[in-house]
């Protein structure tokens, strides 16, 4: 009877492991590509297209599985000569951030309902036809680089080695670029890439990747929010150069929320931060280099000079040694107020818990204004929309992918540039369109600047790159206004 018994349990546990097993394998995990057939309004045009979403797998070369890599991918319908119709890759930075920002804020034939100054509106959030895609001028694929959005390692104990640095990323998202254009025959189209913040980072590296790996030369590259030079932005101990090249967004901030005198708060934005160059290049950059060799007097110009400049108080900017960090002056311009300005962009506000804290504590310009928003509505628009199935969770800005592996810059900075400037030199018909926010305080249109006049091109490349300037930050495109004059700018890059 005992035995019986026994054969009994292990029977009801072999069928229940069994049921267990089948009902796992029902769970789709990977999406194998799917398309739907759309269409939008574009400048008065119906645009008719198909969207396929799904995940592209890379392999080595012996067929072992590295990675499958989610993308969703907007093709014009009826156009049959590649030649004809240009195709951009686009994505963002983070490190870690999946491309939903440029996704649906910006480039595809949806995007997020948003007010027309930037702002969010009340949850439930939703989509609404972009009017301004770009969806009429090229072909468009959004890249989730590995352990972002739905994209996974195949060996997930080993992903970090493998994905999770600027080497290792270049690799992993140039070889889906390739492959991409293989499996769709599109190397006869003109081809384009565009980054966000890191993603700026990541094209100027894939630039140079896919020119020499694959002999892919590119026609433009579109950098939003721009950081290829990492010291002009890192405010280490001993390095004064972000110091001064954050000075002129600290200037255009100040002035939007009405800390400078009369006259600077109705000076024109051009002219305003036009002086604050001058001088952070000038006169500001030659005290910091002084140190404490720097006279008394000129300490004192200085600090009446940055009080003109920034509107915070001179005993303020003498305690801070002349320097002022960021995060301190986020925490600190609207102090008075009980309120902390944003990183991202420093137009948004928020309260504080603690009114004494010399850092802020979150970014207002992040969370809840944009991060809330764009991640219902990604989740949404691929499994009602785009028919996307999968148990996975779509890992939007994710800290996965850290620690970030900076390759050889172990013991300095990471610079990019270089690979910029060695592209267009290899390819003197490659267009760079950087884009800049004003009130962008975590890569500063000054900080771009300088390292483009860094780049070290021959005089007669130099015109390859163009410079625009929005009023708004980082991601200068939630507000309308700047939306549609990137729609402008974008019709005059890919025209040319």
């Amino acid at each position: 009877m005992t035995m019986i018994k026994t054969l009994f349990v292990l029977l009801l546990c072999a069928t229940v492991a069994n049921a267990a097993d089948s009902t796992k394998a029902t769970l789709p995990i990977f999406q194998d590509p799917v398309t739907t057939s759309h269409s939008v309004v574009i400048g008065g045009k119906t645009i008719e297209y198909n969207a396929t979403a799904g995940h592209l797998t890379l392999t080595k070369e012996d067929g072992t599985i590295r990675a499958r890599v989610f993308f969703i991918a907007y093709t014009k319908k009826n156009e049959t000569d590649p030649s004809k119709r240009p195709v951009t890759f686009s994505f963002n930075g983070g490190p870690g951030s999946s491309s939903v920002w440029l996704h649906l804020g910006v480039l595809g034939p949806r995007r997020v309902k948003m007010n027309d100054d930037g702002t969010t509106l009340p949850p439930p959030y939703q989509l609404v036809d972009n009017e301004y895609s770009w969806l009429d001028l090229t072909d468009l694929v959004f890249i989730d680089p590995v352990s972002t959005g739905y994209s996974r390692a195949a060996d997930e104990k080993t992903a970090g080695q493998e994905f999770h640095g600027y080497q290792q990323d270049i690799e992993s998202v140039g070889a889906f670029i390739r492959r991409w254009i293989a499996d769709n025959k599109r190397w006869a189209s003109a081809k384009y890439l565009i980054g966000e913040s890191y993603g700026t980072t990541r094209a100027s590296g894939l630039s140079e990747h896919l020119q020499g790996r694959y002999g892919m030369y590119l026609n433009g590259v579109i950098l939003v929010s721009a950081v290829l030079n990492f010291q002009t932005i890192d405010f280490a101990e001993g390095n004064d150069l972000p110091y001064a090249l954050f000075l002129p967004t600290y200037v255009a901030s100040a002035q939007y929320h009405k800390k400078l005198d009369a006259s600077a708060n109705a000076e024109s934005i051009e002219s305003l931060v036009q002086r604050a160059r001058d001088y952070a290049g000038n006169a500001y950059t030659v005290a910091l280099h002084q140190g404490s060799a720097l006279s008394a007097a000129d300490r004192t110009s200085t600090i009446n000079q940055l009080q003109k400049f920034t509107g915070l108080s001179t005993d303020y900017l003498s305690n801070t040694d002349l320097r002022l960090n960021i995060h301190k002056f986020c925490a600190e311009l609207l102090r008075d107020s009980g309120l902390a300005i944003g990183r991202f962009d420093s137009r948004y506000t928020g309260l504080v818990a603690n009114r004494l804290s010399e850092w802020m504590e979150r970014d207002p310009s992040h969370q809840p204004a944009v991060a809330g928003c764009f991640s219902t509505c990604i989740n949404d628009y691929l499994s009602r929309e785009l028919n996307v199935n999968t148990t996975l969770p779509y890992e939007v800005l994710t800290g996965r992918v850290w620690p970030w592996d900076y390759g050889s810059a172990k013991n300095e900075y990471l610079n990019v540039a270089p690979s910029l400037r060695n592209a267009i030199l290899s390819n003197p018909d490659l267009k760079v369109w950087v884009l800049n926010g004003y009130y962008d305080l975590a890569t500063p249109f000054y900080a771009t600047e300088y390292t483009v006049q860094h780049l070290g091109l021959p005089e007669q490349l130099r015109k390859n790159i163009s410079m625009s300037y929005y009023r708004a930050g980082h991601m200068m495109y939630l507000v309308k206004s700047e939306l549609q004059q990137m729609k402008s700018g974008a019709q005059g890059f890919y025209g040319k």
